[in-house]
């Protein structure tokens, strides 16, 4: 296994844009606050954080891994949904890193060998005083955990359920993200994305970058006819 902060195992990356700066915490400044001080010496030594898909779970575990690195800290990023079709060998001699960071650990609960693993990882990153964040779609006692001693190691750190941002929020953040991509998005234009758009804030922001290619491409301004042509609206 590779421990650089940035050298995850079987090719997955975090993204440039998943970082703290990047993320509006509306009601989720508790939750925030938490995971960038939890490689403070009186830090967490593990969050469980759960809400729906698009509530900005796997950027806000990817934004603890980016404030890792920046502090010349070793994480690891785990997507289950994309690894949990292998063996769990990457959770091996995981007490050699300062963070582990696993997304979607519902994908691999009920398989006898991952939660064995899980919960031996775990008590090596306790013993170790390192630390661990996991996130799933929902609350621990909502999971089907088949290894007793995991549900209960589930239930030891603090718990967190992301809070969807309300329209407004969902306004802020769509300026936040365009501010960030050095995109001028007036107003008016962020309001018809947010009414003619998808609830959910990655499938927004997706929608963002198309735009972003497609304004450079032509050389235009974002306007709403310019949208409407540039998305078949």
């Amino acid at each position: 296994m590779s421990t650089g902060p940035a050298q995850l195992p079987l090719g997955v990356g975090l993204r440039d844009d998943a970082t703290f700066g990047n993320f509006l915490p509306g009601d989720n400044a508790a939750l925030v606050a938490k995971l960038r001080a939890q490689l403070d010496d009186h830090g967490e030594a593990f969050i469980y954080l759960w809400g729906a898909p698009g509530s900005g779970r796997s950027h806000l575990l990817q934004a603890a891994c980016h404030e890792a690195s920046d502090r010349d800290k070793r994480a690891l990023y785990l997507p289950l949904n994309d690894l949990g079709h292998f063996p769990p060998h990457m959770l091996e001699d995981v007490e050699r890193l300062d963070l582990v960071v696993i997304d979607d650990i519902d994908q691999v609960i009920g398989r006898k060998r991952w939660e064995e693993a899980l919960f031996h990882g775990f008590n090596r990153l306790r013993d170790a005083g390192k630390r661990l964040v996991i996130a799933a779609p929902a609350a621990p006692r909502q999971l089907r955990v088949t290894l007793p001693d995991l549900a209960s190691r589930l239930t030891w750190g603090v718990t967190f359920q992301i809070q969807r941002l309300d329209d407004d929020g969902r306004f802020e953040a769509l300026k936040l993200r365009a501010r960030v991509r050095g995109m001028q998005l007036p107003d008016e234009v962020a309001r018809y994305i947010l009414h003619r758009g998808p609830r959910q804030l990655n499938a927004l922001f997706a929608i963002l970058e198309r735009l972003d290619h497609a304004s450079l491409t032509a050389q235009r301004k974002l306007t709403i006819p310019f949208v409407k042509q540039a998305l078949g609206w």
